[in-house]
């Protein structure tokens, strides 16, 4: 198994000993799904330790380069409107202006 395969099979690990710690701690969970959730939580722990750390080579920082120019291509969430007379100002603002610079053929 190659070292990025490797490092993404950690992770998912550790993704999934998260949501079995979140299990366990709920108090809505039932006495057997958070028994279940605890036995299950030993053997992952005990695996991820058998697996070791991840190799820490320029894989590693090459993987986690690509995942933040994946963040950075999403666009930004646009702001929340104000749900007062402003909102309807900006839009008919930004109407008046496309208009005006369609109207000059910039």
């Amino acid at each position: 198994m190659d070292s990025d395969r490797f490092a993404r099979a950690v992770g998912a690990w550790r993704r999934k000993l998260q949501g079995l710690s979140a299990v366990a701690k709920n108090p809505a969970a039932t006495p057997s799904e958070r028994a279940n959730a605890e036995a299950l939580k030993k053997v992952m722990e005990q695996r991820l330790r058998d697996a070791g750390a991840p190799a820490g080579d320029w894989t590693d920082k090459v993987f986690r380069l690509g995942r933040w120019a994946k963040e950075m291509r999403k666009p930004a969430v646009p702001a929340e409107p104000k749900g007062d007379w402003t909102d309807n100002a900006h839009r008919l603002g930004r109407m008046a202006r496309r208009g005006y610079k369609k109207w000059r053929g910039d």
